[in-house]
């Protein structure tokens, strides 16, 4: 019996492909339905090159006004009314996603948390609307690099704010390297630092 030559199979891009099964119905639509102060949060993930990064997955957290961190359950199933402080965005082709929330209490960031195809680990960063000088991780930060963890303003838009995602290049991100540190009652605690995006 003869060997049958087959064609090679084609080359895949390393997965998983997070926007194909974790976003939910109104995964970006933190703030209840209506409220006044509702902001809006977009942007566009990059990638080295500077092309867009589509069918990437990011993950909100934050306070609530009053600078709660409770939240409420429901996160991935939404009501209209509670504010449950958890956003799961996509973005699109192009590279763009929408989030919709309001304005954090007690700290003036949110916490944003990157999934991508390509990349071999999540990588952890902040939002700030403000850079408040007694912040501990921005105190440690030249200014430039500061800038790229900036929200700013967007005046083609109503109460809006735009936060591009750089994974590599000149304006590379700021990404968080997360270390585990004993904690004061013995237990593990989380302990941030300004790190590489490695990808």
């Amino acid at each position: 019996m003869h060997g049958i030559a087959m064609p090679g199979t084609p080359s895949q891009t390393i997965g998983p492909f997070y926007g194909d099964a974790l976003p939910f119905p109104g995964g970006g639509d933190v703030a209840p339905t209506g409220h006044p102060e509702t902001v809006t949060v977009h942007g566009h993930v990059f990638d080295g090159a500077g092309a867009p990064v589509p069918d990437a997955l990011l993950e909100f957290w934050q306070a609530d006004r009053d600078g709660s961190l409770a939240g409420a359950p429901g996160s991935l199933c939404r009501d209209g009314a509670s504010f449950t402080g958890f956003a799961r965005v996509t973005t699109g082709r192009d590279g763009h996603y929408v989030l919709r929330t309001l304005l954090p209490g007690g700290v003036p960031y949110l916490a944003l948390c990157l999934f991508s195809r390509g990349l071999t680990r999540h990588l952890f960063t902040r939002v700030y609307f403000t850079l408040p000088a007694e912040d501990p991780l921005l105190a440690s930060l030249p200014t430039d690099r500061c800038l790229t963890l900036l929200a700013a303003p967007d005046p083609a838009r109503h109460r809006a704010y735009r936060f591009d995602v750089r994974l590599r290049g000149e304006r590379e991100t700021v990404f968080l390297d997360f270390t585990d540190t004993p904690a004061s009652d013995g237990t593990s605690a989380h302990q941030g630092s300004p790190g590489d995006g490695g990808v």
